[in-house]
């Protein structure tokens, strides 16, 4: 019986000062194996296709976040800070005054602006101080530097504002494109509330 190292099953043999290892098993998939690995891929792709499509609706229907562009918010935002915008709100709540919106223009821009006349109100400027029907209005949000020009609604050719419009400016009164130029914005128009800046965090 030939008992050399050759013929010893897992024998470690020297050849050339390295050790060699006889009959390694192969590695071998079963059915059952392999019918685990395809579901856990299965598994894994089903999540991150769950996970895509939550976060396309969230960004389409809930809240994206936006840059400001520009000076025309001041001192509120500033030019590059991100804020949240909130789309899902005004779905379920009436737009009030004094909101800070976004909304499109001119179909290729989005603007952020504050509302400043609701539908059925009286809009007038006079003397760097706001009038909504008749009645004087603060806005301590404005920098106390910051002048508002004489403004009447009727420069826009209305007496009030009509049902789905509104009227919006920018904080930095005297630097905004708004509706003393755009005109009025209507509610379909208005994406929805800047709810949060997020960027910077001071």
């Amino acid at each position: 019986l030939d008992k050399s190292p050759a013929s010893q099953p897992h024998s470690i043999i020297s050849h050339m000062g390295f050790q060699l290892i006889q009959d390694v098993p192969e590695l071998i998939f079963t059915s059952d194996t392999i019918n685990k690995i395809t579901s856990l891929v299965l598994l894994d792709s089903s999540k991150l296709i769950i996970t895509v499509v939550a976060v396309i609706i969230f960004i389409v229907y809930i809240a994206t976040l936006q840059q400001i562009v520009g000076s025309s918010m001041s001192p509120t935002y500033e030019s590059r800070d991100i804020v949240i915008l909130n789309k899902f709100k005004y779905h379920f709540f009436d737009i009030k005054r004094f909101d800070v919106i976004s909304f499109e223009y001119d179909s290729t821009k989005y603007l952020i602006k504050r509302v400043i006349g609701l539908p059925g109100d009286k809009i007038e400027y006079k003397d760097n101080v706001l009038y909504v029907n008749g009645e004087k209005i603060k806005e301590d949000f404005l920098n106390k530097n910051i002048k508002t020009e004489n403004f009447s609604l009727a420069s826009l050719g209305y007496q009030k504002i009509p049902k789905d419009m509104y009227l919006v400016l920018g904080d930095n009164r005297e630097d905004s494109l708004d509706s003393r130029e755009i005109g009025l914005v209507k509610k379909k128009d208005i994406l929805g509330k800047v709810s949060l800046k997020i960027w910077p965090i001071l």
